[in-house]
């Protein structure tokens, strides 16, 4: 192994803007790992609707300099001291935490798990933070059950195709929204049972056709302001609104009054508070990889920025002009 530098290119913000204020450096800091830790040489990482909340400040961040970024693949350099889930140097690991728009990234070993030889760092990055919210959200946010119907706003988004994917494999009957034909094409393939072209045909009436009026079990809603108000009204009684994401921008404050007509459910998920304890974390990711890994997951990477173009990668997703995931190349 070679020796790790002291320096290398990273994306740091010093405040929060547009993509304006993402800034490619070459001689950012390397960090040590400390106890429990683990130091990660990167091949690859996610790129994320949530990377784009913490650069706008719609979440915030924990303080500034500040390097974006919440998941990546890559092999281990350096042990911290303590327990590091028998990690070794040399192993190639997926890992999820903080700061990883960078060459090298400290995470918690926790966080990191030993890939499969079968399995590529290339995929493994590109299926780790949307296929563990898709895999997450379907078992724990509502529990999806055979022959129940539902709903996937932006179904050929980087979630969207996880989430039809993965409800395909337990029998749900899935209605998904998308604004191109190709969009549509996609979704299709991944499983969707029925695709709406919301930039031509009505919602809601579509929807209410399909469901002989009752609507849908469950809605998983990423796309936010632009789509809650049509997805309450399209939830069925007793069902379950799973709003995950502000693609669109933040969903207003809501009226709590306004669940009691169907006795619908309301959740604002985050996947983190999934898979907050090892174990968690171990089953389902374990679960994941083995569905990518066994090819029962098709992982659609939309394309690979050079590290240098990561505005241009953000305005691409903020744009909904991906379809699948993005990754960044830390080496360029």
């Amino acid at each position: 192994m070679a020796a790790t530098p002291s320096t290398m290119k990273a994306v740091v913000i010093e405040k929060t803007g547009g993509t304006e204020v993402l800034q490619y450096k070459t001689d950012v800091a390397v960090s040590e790992p400390k106890e429990g830790e683990v130091l990660i040489k990167n091949d690859f990482l996610g790129v994320n609707f949530i990377d784009t909340y913490f650069r706008s400040g719609l979440y915030p961040a924990p303080g500034f300099p500040y390097i974006l970024g919440r998941e990546g693949a890559g092999t281990v350099v350096k042990l911290g001291s303590g327990a590091v889930q028998n990690l070794q140097i040399g192993d190639q690991v997926v890992w999820m935490g903080e700061r990883g728009y960078a060459e090298y990234t400290v995470t918690p070993a926790a966080k990191a798990i030993k890939l499969p030889s079968s399995l590529s760092t290339k995929v493994a990055a590109a299926a780790l933070l949307q296929g563990l919210t898709a895999l997450t959200f379907i078992r724990e946010a509502h529990a999806v059950k055979k022959d129940d119907w539902v709903l996937v706003h932006a179904a050929a988004g980087g979630t969207g195709l996880w989430l039809v994917q993965l409800l395909k494999a337990v029998g749900a009957k899935i209605i998904g929204t998308a604004s191109t034909e190709e969009k549509i094409a996609l979704a299709t393939k991944a499983g969707a049972t029925h695709m709406i072209n919301y930039s031509k045909e009505d919602v809601k009436s579509k929807v209410l056709e399909l469901t002989n009026g009752e609507g849908c079990i469950a809605i998983f809603d990423g796309v936010g302001k632009d789509t809650f108000d049509l997805s309450l009204e399209l939830v069925a009684r007793k069902g379950s609104l799973i709003s995950f994401g502000n693609a669109s921008g933040a969903v207003p404050p809501v009226t709590i009054a306004r669940l009691s007509a169907k006795n619908a459910r309301l959740m604002r998920p985050t996947l983190f508070g999934y898979i907050a304890t090892r174990e968690e974390f171990e089953q389902y990711t374990n679960e994941l990889l083995s569905f990518v890994a066994d090819g029962k997951i098709d992982v659609r990477i939309h394309e690979v920025y050079p590290l240098s173009e990561v505005k241009r990668a953000q305005e691409d997703l903020e744009g909904r002009k991906t379809t699948g995931k993005l990754l960044l190349d830390p080496s360029k």
